[in-house]
């Protein structure tokens, strides 16, 4: 049976990110550093959307996805979660036991497919594995639910006594897809769900991942450097750089006014099917290193329109006239 929808009337985010951080500790030329890869990001995941994280390499999304599914620990900051019986929890403050009970309500579809699924295990052991930890079927039951699974993600029920060295990479990308699901969460992390795929599969999943949304009631996170597929795919887009969120809005917004410079440039990296279209990038030299930011808004130095302002004081992330949210000196100015 899938999740209830989500009401309209209920106002609440599913997720709410409140000043998150994570900060690690590293050794370089016999110095402590601190890597600041997620620094004070927050923002909401409405229930039933898919919200795209974006951003180059390094730029904290991974990071932040793994700190809200509390697969790492986060340093500082609030991950307030409204659960199927209407009550709200803070994730970042759970205890592993406490948040056993919560993860049947919170999944993650991984990158690599071929990575995440233990080859010495076959379809059924894999996809049925958390059913069995959580106790939630056995028997002719387990059976029936991967059979089920596994016939909608596109597989077949003869398909679980195989292991995942027997299939393609796109089906072994439904066989985690499947595990992800079997759980009948509300909330799925995809990090990179279709960057391993050949285009015409990538389509084909990312079908099936919008197909299962509208019937399972799912809300996504979205981690992707496609900008292609964001835009294919998510309703609105959250921009990060450095470990910080730089930039928000609804999806048809983000790409067609792109507010921060970062944004811009990130955008404008992004092939283009006109070859006598000459690219303007924004952005020059090398991307900020976590361990060593600039003080300011740490994209200055690599910012064609700074100022003296941006070289010493932090933008905070604001609400625009256009109705985007903002981390920028320079943007338009904030609603009221």
């Amino acid at each position: 049976m899938a999740p209830p929808a989500p009401s309209a009337a209920n106002a609440r985010p599913l997720l709410s990110v409140r000043g998150l951080s994570k900060h690690f500790s590293a050794h370089s030329r016999g110095r402590r550093e601190i890597i600041r890869a997620v620094d004070d990001v927050s923002f909401d995941v409405r229930a039933g959307e898919s919200l795209g994280l974006v951003g180059e390499s390094g730029s904290g999304k991974t990071t932040t996805a793994r700190c809200i599914l509390r697969a790492i620990t986060p340093t500082s900051g609030g991950l307030d979660f409204l659960r199927r019986d209407g009550t709200t929890v803070d994730l970042a403050t759970q205890s592993e036991r406490a948040l056993r009970p919560l993860r049947r309500e919170m999944q993650m579809i991984f990158q690599d497919p071929q990575a995440s699924l233990d080859p010495r295990m076959t379809v059924r052991d894999i996809v049925g594995e958390p059913l069995i930890i959580h106790r939630l079927a056995r028997g002719a039951e387990l059976r029936d639910r991967i059979a089920a699974i596994l016939q909608r993600v596109g597989l077949k029920a003869e398909h679980m006594d195989r292991f995942p060295g027997a299939f393609s990479t796109g089906q072994r990308q439904r066989i985690g897809i499947a595990r992800a699901l079997i759980m009948q969460p509300s909330f799925i992390v995809a990090d990179e769900p279709v960057s391993t795929l050949d285009v015409s599969v990538q389509a084909q999943v990312l079908n099936l991942l919008k197909d299962l949304q509208e019937e399972f009631h799912l809300t996504y996170l979205f981690v992707a450097h496609n900008l292609d597929v964001v835009r294919h795919f998510c309703d609105r887009v959250a921009v990060m750089y450095a470990g910080r969120v730089i930039e928000i809005a609804d999806t048809p917004t983000l790409f067609a006014h792109p507010q921060h410079p970062y944004t811009q440039a990130l955008l404008a990296s992004a092939p283009l099917p006109n070859p006598d279209i000459a690219l303007q990038f924004v952005a020059r030299g090398e991307g900020a290193d976590a361990g060593n930011l600039p003080p300011g808004c740490a994209f200055h130095p690599r910012c064609g329109y700074s100022v003296e302002r941006c070289k010493t004081e932090t933008p905070a992330l604001v609400d625009t006239t256009r109705g985007q949210k903002v981390a920028c000196h320079l943007c338009p100015p904030p609603v009221g």
